[in-house]
């Protein structure tokens, strides 16, 4: 069976995820508890208890990429034939899948997202930033009305395509809040700020994206299973490649929906591990079979359809 395995990006945490794995998986408990040692962060806090960390972005992302490798390795220790022909993610999710693919260390990964959300953080915190979701529009209507907001001097960026009519445009928020009017007028049917104060894959993350090369440079492996390019919505196996794309992904716009319909027909199932937000994407993107990973009990599902 051909498989794709997905790993959802920033804004899918949850207080608690990951306990199911903690409480009843022994290898998803000796790497959160290895983890913790080696990042010096208390993960068993910042996942199962209510803290105040779980949304800052250089928090958050470690404690959605540890959530989505326990939920790997949970299955993984009761099916040794793992393997996924493809790997992919949404934004931050793309380190998940380049993790399981063999790309980069499990616990290194952790450190790297981790200065990933230092690094935006910084290049938001003296600007008022955030994204907006678009809902009902074309997605070539949405470029416009973003292109003619820059034109003007505006910064409104279309950031993620999720799937067909919906969008997440980054930028400015005074900028983001201006043009709601101006999508909804086009046909919106809604358009809503997120509660971000980051505006992720943007021309505005450019130092951040500098700085997160520095840092990818010595720890990424020469060569590794395919993972999909949320810049190209192509696979990549190397170290060179992965240097250059993970580099412009911080600036340049998620293609999800393009990632999933260029290998649709090459696989038979797709598996998102630590949450269920892609499946719902993959609903209105492919006929595919999309299964989640969020508990123990899901895992045992995958088992009846997994060969």
């Amino acid at each position: 069976m051909k498989a794709v395995f997905l790993f959802a990006g920033q804004g899918s945490q949850t207080v608690g995820m990951g306990k199911d794995f903690y409480e009843n998986s022994s290898k998803a408990k000796d790497f959160l508890d290895s983890a913790s040692d080696f990042c010096k962060i208390d993960f068993k806090h910042l996942l199962f208890e209510q803290n105040e960390d779980l949304n800052k972005s250089e928090f958050t992302q470690p404690a959605i990429v540890l959530n989505s490798l326990m939920a790997f390795i949970a299955l993984e220790e009761k099916l040794t034939n793992l393997n996924a022909d493809y790997a992919l993610g949404h934004s931050l999710g793309e380190f998940s899948a380049l993790a399981v693919q063999g790309g980069i260390d499990f616990k290194e990964v952790l450190t790297l997202v981790n200065k990933r959300g230092k690094f935006m953080q910084e290049d938001c915190s003296k600007i008022e930033a955030s994204m907006m979701v678009v809902l009902g529009l074309k997605d070539e209507v949405v470029e416009d009305i973003c292109k003619k907001a820059r034109d003007k001097g505006k910064k409104i960026y279309a950031a993620n395509y999720n799937c067909d009519s919906q969008i997440v445009v980054a930028g400015l928020k005074p900028d983001l809040k201006e043009y709601e009017p101006y999508f909804k007028e086009a046909g919106a049917k809604r358009a809503m700020l997120l509660n971000m104060n980051v505006a992720s894959h943007c021309p505005i993350l450019e130092n951040a994206s500098t700085k997160l090369s520095a840092e990818l440079m010595p720890l990424i492996k020469d060569e590794f299973k395919p993972v999909i390019s949320n810049v190209s919505a192509k696979a990549y196996n190397t170290k060179n490649d992965a240097l250059s794309l993970l580099k412009q992904q911080l600036t340049k716009p998620v293609l999800y929906k393009q990632s999933i319909s260029s290998i649709e027909k090459e696989v038979d199932i797709f598996i998102e591990f630590g949450a269920s937000i892609l499946k719902g994407l993959n609903k209105k993107i492919t006929q595919k079979e999309t299964y989640s990973i969020t508990n123990m009990n899901d895992i045992d599902e995958v088992l009846k359809v997994y060969k």
